[in-house]
């Protein structure tokens, strides 16, 4: 890395943390392209199943995107399993839909991994597999799963980032979200807080389109709460938590 990428690299990941720390930042003036692109952020959500980006992140997508910046939602699976009464081909073809649907609300670009719901790996081929992924979409940030958590699809897809932005120089700035706390993500301290206020609408119509997923249901029973303790913690009414992984911690094996 020359000292000039180095530099800039500093520059975007500074923005990056204001983002994060609840202060949405534009991309850059309509009026000077240049320097808009110069700002753009890549950013990398990636969620084990369909829904997860979006009620996990989905307001800190909505903030990206709206700012200006590029968001790309990973689905690591099809949701295969994740409809009653379908063959997994026939849950698949649904969940895609309602995926397509989310990203049109929160702004995001799609794409779709290969593993397969409830029968995720984490292997070597796998391994290889999400780094080759991160390497082609060369994100500034990566939001992901916390790796300590019941779901083993969650934990999984978790693993297999955290490798890569190991095997990846930690080229990016790595973000963890949480997932029905306390009976899924285990152990999620925050060390960063995101307002998610004004977009709270919008990142609701998104993971509302994940009509198969019984919404009404799961977001009230649980992603409504937390949204709400998460916004306490950060004075605010509703907002995303996440851990950050520091290069720090990851060197001190």
């Amino acid at each position: 890395m020359t000292r000039r990428e180095m530099i800039a690299r500093m520059g975007k990941a500074t923005a990056a943390a204001t983002i994060l720390g609840g202060i949405p930042l534009a991309a850059g003036a309509a009026d000077d392209t240049e320097k808009a692109n110069a700002a753009r952020l890549k950013v990398l959500v990636i969620g084990a199943h369909p829904d997860d980006p979006e009620t996990c992140a989905g307001g800190t997508m909505c903030l990206l995107a709206n700012a200006g910046h590029k968001v790309t939602c990973a689905y690591l699976t099809r949701g295969e399993a994740g409809i009653e009464g379908m063959s997994h081909d026939e849950a698949a073809a649904v969940r895609v839909e309602e995926c397509k649907a989310a990203c049109a609300v929160t702004g995001a670009t799609f794409v779709f991994l290969n593993q397969i719901d409830g029968s995720t790996e984490v292997s070597v081929p796998r391994y290889h597999e999400m780094i080759d992924f991160i390497r082609e979409q060369a994100p500034d940030i990566v939001l992901t799963h916390w790796p300590i958590d019941a779901h083993r699809d969650h934990a999984a897809c978790g693993m297999l980032v955290l490798d890569a932005w190991r095997r990846l120089n930690y080229s990016f700035d790595l973000y963890y979200f949480e997932a029905m706390s306390g009976t899924q993500s285990q152990l999620f301290h925050p060390t960063h807080w995101v307002s998610i206020d004004s977009v709270l609408d919008q990142k609701h119509r998104a993971c509302f389109c994940h009509k198969s997923q019984h919404m009404d249901d799961i977001y009230n029973g649980w992603h409504t709460t937390m949204e709400q303790f998460r916004g306490i913690e950060c004075r605010c009414k509703a907002a995303e938590a996440f851990i950050k992984h520091t290069t720090a911690l990851a060197t001190l094996d």
